[in-house]
């Protein structure tokens, strides 16, 4: 189960900090916000986050963010007097966010993407990467936000099961802080277990399954209104209006991604050295960006398609729309998505490779921003003009790594 007492001592301290600041904000009237990502972690994430501070009695809203942009940093930062809450997005731009602010809020991140360290006092970053331990199999963004409901109080250890649903983003099972809230969830009869599989007895779906769904909703869904319902399918179940987002959304990408899938085996996938890479178009128009990233980790396993010993990139264009945000991106931007098939992730674990994440900031330096993710996985955000480059430098970048080997 999850012993808070065995947490760091200056990590338990953060906890006790963050809950100061919580309460601060509502005996003071600060506006809350709560911004968090578009997938299922970042949902299950945002549900926990906001649960445990409805409990609270503390008023916020919650924003959902496909992408943490220079833009909308600044946008987001441009009031001062509020407390700000990043989940499952924040820490690879908490000094950026810290120089951004420049002390006007008080700001808590609860994330799990390799972080950046900052030493402003204002932002608080729970990721416990700062402390030795692995957001890629550890703990998942939910994992994170459920250790920081439950240390605000015991009587949270029923929203165990939203981080194993944010923790299924993970590979390799359930390890350290996820097992930890697998076993808070089991132990109190939260959800049982038959076969492998998770059943939430409250909302009568599986865990997996939940995830899912979350996914669809949330990425698929983003600029319709999916990351709203996300988090209410999250807290209390799947309705028959939620369904039928979600089954429309999933038709919907199914559809588009058999026409990109069928383009890729036409051609399009371009392979060069080190990388293999396409550029999605306006197939996905009026869905979510995170929509290329899911679709290069569903064709990293097709043999027939991909080199497995090569990095798969996939560009999609950006909406200028912020939904939740009164504002437009001034210029124009493409998504960009890598991603490891499993015979590179092998040459990744043995060093003999550069992780994806490493590749990407290389690549992205100097054209590209909202850079984050994993050895295996990374995403980021580049100007629309610089694609070419961008590759050429991906190129570029594995090919200096090996010649120094």
């Amino acid at each position: 189960m999850l012993d808070l007492t065995l947490l760091p001592k200056d990590y338990r301290a953060k906890l006790r900090e963050a809950e100061r600041r919580i309460l601060k904000a509502k005996s003071n009237g600060k506006d809350v916000i709560v911004i968090h990502h578009d997938d299922a972690d970042g949902l299950s994430s945002a549900a926990i986050t906001s649960e445990t501070l409805r409990r609270l009695n503390v008023e916020h809203r919650l924003v959902c963010i496909e992408k943490l942009l220079d833009e909308i940093i600044e946008h987001i930062h441009s009031q001062e007097n509020r407390l700000i809450i990043y989940c499952d997005i924040g820490s690879p731009h908490a000094d950026e966010i810290a120089q951004v602010d420049n002390g006007k809020n008080d700001v808590i991140i609860l994330d799990h993407h390799d972080p950046q360290v900052t030493e402003a006092e204002n932002v608080l970053d729970l990721n416990l990467e700062l402390f030795n331990f692995k957001g890629e199999t550890d703990f998942s963004g939910a994992t994170c936000c459920y250790i920081f409901s439950k240390a605000i109080s015991p009587e949270n250890i029923d929203l165990s099961y939203l981080a194993i649903v944010g923790s299924h983003e993970l590979p390799g099972g359930f390890r350290e802080f996820n097992l930890a809230a697998l076993e808070d969830a089991l132990e109190n009869n939260i959800v049982s277990e038959k076969n492998g599989s998770y059943l939430i007895k409250k909302l009568r779906i599986t865990t997996k399954r939940l995830f899912s769904i979350l996914q669809v909703l949330g990425s698929v869904g983003y600029y319709k209104g999916g990351p709203e319902m996300g988090v209410k399918v999250a807290l209390n179940g799947l309705d028959d209006e939620a369904k039928k987002m979600h089954d429309t959304l999933e038709a919907i990408r199914k559809q588009r991604n058999r026409m990109l899938l069928s383009r890729l085996f036409r051609g399009q996938l371009k392979k060069l050295r080190y990388v293999q890479w396409f550029n999605a178009g306006n197939i996905y128009e009026g869905l979510g960006v995170k929509t290329i990233g899911t679709f290069c980790s569903f064709i990293s396993y097709i043999k027939r398609l991909v080199d497995e010993n090569k990095y798969i990139v996939g560009f999609q264009p950006l909406p200028p729309r912020i939904p939740g945000l009164d504002v437009k991106l001034k210029k124009s931007y493409y998504k960009v998505s890598m991603r490891a098939p499993v015979k590179l992730r092998e040459k990744i674990e043995e060093g003999k490779m550069p992780t994806v994440i490493e590749v990407l900031k290389y690549a992205g330096r100097g054209i590209g921003t909202a850079i984050d993710g994993h050895a295996f996985a990374a995403s980021g955000i580049i100007e629309a003009d610089k694609i070419s480059l961008f590759i050429f430098k991906v190129e570029e970048y594995v090919e200096k790594f090996l010649g120094g080997q």
